[in-house]
């Protein structure tokens, strides 16, 4: 599955020096390492309703982290999978009478339009978990191999937590809790709510995840070799992936902050389980983003979308600034006015640059890396280009420094100050 086009990035002078990031595995802010390549996974979408501003929030929130990088000079390896076969998706095709394929193929192409109407840099390799099922399948088998996974009555596979966990001789070995920092109790209601199947009879562990689905009567199923005819779990297609594209460990694992448990958790446990190698040495999530004070959500009927914004004639710019407004960790609602404040703080940055001051643009590229190095904090560096629009001298500015600032934005922000 190809990934969308590149666009070109500005040159900026000086470089990035240092980043900290919070770190959901620790509860710290931690640095990371600013040399060699750097590498990124951040779960995609299920294609059967995109781009509400939820998916925006947490795939805006890496692409300034992945800007960061290549700021600092650094070759960055990001990916992307795609989960386009799973219940979601399936439920939806049926209510809707269409084909699933087909469904899954058009939600894919919007979401990619509006991720570049957002400009949001592409990931290096977007992979479908429809493409990953035969990369799957033999990891799998491995882990029933090695007696880290065990099959139930009907065929489905699962993941054997304990046995996975057991290593405790090696310091990095991965343990039930080691990413989430959850307790069992606090995994069950958790498990059940977000796609695990604790009561399933049969189960060792009632926090043991799917691996391989066994073929149901008018679903899809794809050969799996000794497993049986089926489809793969949610967890391992986001670990055979990360694994087939991306160092062992890879940089970092980005989300939503619903995706620390159980994603991530059994993600990093399927990685130790295949070949004792951490997943990723990073853990970052973004929080969630509610509609006038209520939880987004598809049951509720208030999704935002992206798309339906745009068809609106709102500038894909404002929706930007209005999600860059909340620091990425944060648990925020999207409003009316919300936008309307980004719409007018947008036109301010673009009326400023006529008048940009003599000096202003290096002084303002300072402030912005400084705020996007600790922790990703874009409302402080929006507060920084406030203050430079609110300093602007129209009919006195600077060329070269209006130059500076519409580079520095689009460079670390995306925010496109100049209209085309």
């Amino acid at each position: 599955m190809k990934s969308w086009s590149t666009p070109p990035r500005p040159q900026l002078p000086g470089t990035l020096s240092s980043l900290h990031l919070f770190d959901s595995s620790s509860g710290q802010i931690q640095p990371v390492e600013l040399s060699g390549r750097r590498s990124l996974y951040v779960c995609g979408i299920t294609p059967y309703d995109a781009t509400h501003i939820g998916h925006a929030s947490t795939y805006l929130a890496f692409d300034l982290l992945g800007r960061l990088w290549r700021d600092a000079g650094l070759e960055v390896d990001y990916v992307q999978n795609v989960t386009d076969v799973d219940d979601p998706l399936l439920e939806r095709a049926e209510r809707d009478g269409v084909d699933w394929r087909e469904l899954a193929s058009e939600q894919i192409a919007l979401f990619r339009t509006d991720m570049e109407a957002l400009n949001v840099l592409p990931p290096s390799h977007y992979v479908g978990a429809v493409e990953a099922i035969d990369w799957i399948v033999p990891a799998v088998e491995r882990l029933v191999a090695t007696g880290q996974a065990y099959t139930v009555d009907g065929g489905d596979v699962y993941f054997d937590t304990v046995a996975a966990g057991a290593d405790s001789t090696d310091p990095e070995a991965w343990y039930l809790g080691q990413v989430s920092r959850l307790t069992e109790a606090e995994m069950m209601p958790l498990f059940a709510e977000r796609g695990g199947d604790p009561d399933r009879p049969g189960k060792r562990h009632p926090l043991d995840p799917l691996l391989w689905q066994v073929e149901r009567p008018g679903e899809p199923s794809w050969p799996g070799a000794s497993l049986g005819a089926g489809r793969p779990g949610w967890h391992i297609e986001c670990t055979v992936i990360a694994r087939k594209f991306l160092p062992a460990p890879f940089t970092v694992q980005g989300g939503g902050s619903d995706l620390v448990f159980p994603h991530h958790e059994m993600g990093a446990g399927h990685a130790w389980a295949l070949d004792h190698r951490p997943l990723a040495t990073h853990y970052a999530h973004g929080g969630m983003v509610a509609y006038q004070g209520e939880k987004m959500s598809k049951s509720r009927g208030n999704l935002v979308f992206v798309s339906r914004l745009r068809a609106e004639g709102v500038d894909p710019m404002a929706i930007r600034l209005a999600i860059l407004a909340h620091h990425y960790r944060s648990d925020w609602s999207w409003s009316d006015q919300v936008l309307a404040s980004a719409e007018h703080r947008l036109e301010r940055w673009r009326d400023g640059l006529a008048g940009a001051a003599e000096g202003s643009g290096a002084a303002l590229l300072g402030k912005l890396r400084a705020a996007l190095s600790m922790d990703l904090d874009a409302p402080e560096a929006l507060a920084a280009v406030d203050l430079w629009a609110a300093t602007a001298q129209p009919g006195q500015g600077s060329p070269r420094d209006a130059a500076l600032v519409s580079d520095a934005l689009e460079s670390l922000l995306g925010i496109r100050l100049i209209q085309h």
